[in-house]
Parts: C-alpha cells; structure tokens; sequence
C-alpha cells in the first residue's frame, strides 16, 4: 500500500509540480484496482443533484450525468447503497484539495466496487469547487474515492492520452456549501501512521443522498 506525503505547506501549485502532482491523489489501494468496468449511464437528459450532510456542515453538489456518464453512475451507486455514510475526509490539503470517500473512523478501509473508466478527457476541468475521481498510477484505478478542489489544478486535467498526462475526472461540482468545504480545509491536520495530512478530529460524512 503506497501512500504519498503531500506537502501542505504549500498554498500554490505549479505546472512544473506535474511529475508529483500525478501522485498526490493517489487513493489508497484497494484490491481490484487494474480491471476497469463500464457501468451503465444514468439518465443523461438531466444533471443529479446531490447533499453531503458531514459533522461540519451540508454541501450540496451538481453531477454532469452527460459529460461523466459511467463516474456519476458509480458515484450514485455508493449512494444509493449508502456507502458514504459514516466515512471520513482522510486527507486534508489547504491550497490544494480535501479528499474522502474510501476510509471510515480510525483510517478503516472499506471494500468497494470493481473500479471504473477514467473520463478524465471530458473536457471539464479542476476548478475551485469541482469534484473529481481519486485514483491511484493506474489510468482506471478509480473506485469510490472522491476530491473537491480548493483552487483551480489545472496540472490535474487531462492533456492526452499518456499515462502520465492522463488526467483525474471532474464529474461534477459543488453549488452549495463552498463555505463548508473552505472550513473543512482549515481543521489541523496530523500523522497517522503511514498516512499524513490527516484531521485531528474527524471530518465525517454523517450521509450522502439525492436531492429532492
């Protein structure tokens, strides 16, 4: 199991940080990260609103069913079978990203679904307020792990179809509670273990279902 240290002190990231940049997001392993599936799309005629109910506060986000078919299925599939409840935001980074999706209290895997296509070359990018794929050096690794930008990370956008240029898929984006995820961004951080740029106290994800 790999896991990468990130260095939070930095508020800025650059294109020339690319090479580290590819492995920042890297979620933690799982088993069946290297056969990718194509899940069915939902219907694309409409986007899917979604609330993120955590112990700070409601995020309420957009998915792009028509630019990130298969990730906003697998998205919704966790949700529907609510996965997401009770998991944690494991990795917090001021300047950069928080991420979760994957772990709950006391840094406990969980066991996901086969992993995804990456659809990173839909041609959204990661925006400030844009939710994305977490996934590790494979193309289709991606599972349940998810990020939300803090800033605009242009170097994680997908520019072409090489393994290193390939990119992390922005799948939706956040249109209510920004101000929530900024003070998420502010919580002290720690080691735990192997894993770095941990909450001292837990970010939980209390539930996650549709919006009505």
């Amino acid at each position: 199991m790999n896991y990468f240290n990130l260095a939070s002190r930095k508020k800025r990231w650059s294109v020339t940080c690319y090479a580290i940049a590819t492995i920042l997001l890297l979620a933690i392993s799982f088993a069946n990260a290297e056969t990718a599936i194509n899940t069915p799309p939902l219907d694309l005629t409409k986007n899917i609103r979604v609330t993120m109910v955590t112990s700070i506060g409601t995020i309420e986000i957009e998915l792009y069913s028509a630019k990130a078919p298969i990730t906003v299925n697998n998205f919704v599939q966790y949700i529907d079978n609510n996965f997401y409840n009770n998991t944690i935001f494991h990795r917090v980074i001021p300047g950069f990203m928080i991420q979760g999706g994957g772990l709950g209290k006391g840094m406990v895997e969980k066991a996901t679904q086969p992993p995804i296509k990456n659809e990173a070359g839909n041609g959204l990018a990661n925006l400030r307020g844009t939710i994305a794929m977490a996934r590790n050096q494979s193309i289709n690794s991606a599972s349940s792990q998810f990020y939300i930008n803090l800033v605009d990370n242009a170097y994680l956008n997908h520019k072409d179809d090489v393994a290193a240029n390939y990119g992390y898929c922005v799948f939706g984006k956040v249109v209510k509670g920004m101000d929530v995820v900024d003070k998420i961004a502010k919580v002290p951080t720690t080691t735990v273990g192997i894993y770095r740029n941990v909450p001292q106290s837990d970010v939980v994800i209390l539930e996650v279902k549709r919006s009505k």
